[in-house]
């Protein structure tokens, strides 16, 4: 008989670079600015015993976080300006710009929707991807080097 092995937690970061505001914000926050954020993707599964495999001891490839998390989350949002929808002079104002790059979010884009935002898009890729046996633990997502909001598995 053997013993049911440990789940292990794995992250990768990764980094692109965004403009927003927070239009009801009473401090500099309402303009319009931009950041260099730092998303931090960890995964919980258990290490994979195959001989002779290109996986055998790890609980899933570095890089396969790294091509799920640009694709859905780093290609879509970077040199993109993140716009609330209730925003609407600003929605109007970006859509009147040809070829820009606007992502209209459901909720105000702080760190805590975005990072809200891009867990929920991410849960559901990296479940599917590996048949279920990875579950996204969490996501931390960095606004500056000394401001972040975490989200994790409930």
């Amino acid at each position: 008989m053997t013993a049911k092995q440990e789940a292990i937690s794995i992250t990768r970061r990764l980094e692109f670079d965004s403009g927003h505001r927070i239009p009801n914000h009473d401090g500099q926050c309402r303009h319009l600015h931009g950041h260099r954020y730092a998303i931090e993707v960890t995964l919980t599964g258990v290490i994979a015993d195959h001989p002779g495999k290109a996986d055998d001891g790890m609980v899933l490839d570095f890089g396969d976080i790294k091509r799920l998390t640009n694709q859905y989350v780093v290609e879509p949002w970077d040199h993109a300006f993140l716009v609330a929808k209730e925003d609407a002079g600003l929605v109007d104002y970006l859509n009147s710009i040809p070829n820009h790059k606007t992502v209209v979010m459901e909720h105000v884009p702080t760190v805590e929707n975005l990072a809200s935002a891009a867990f929920r898009v991410l849960q559901p890729v990296f479940e599917k991807a590996f048949d279920g046996r990875l579950k996204l633990a969490s996501i931390r997502l960095y606004e500056t080097p000394n401001c972040w909001a975490d989200v994790s598995h409930s």
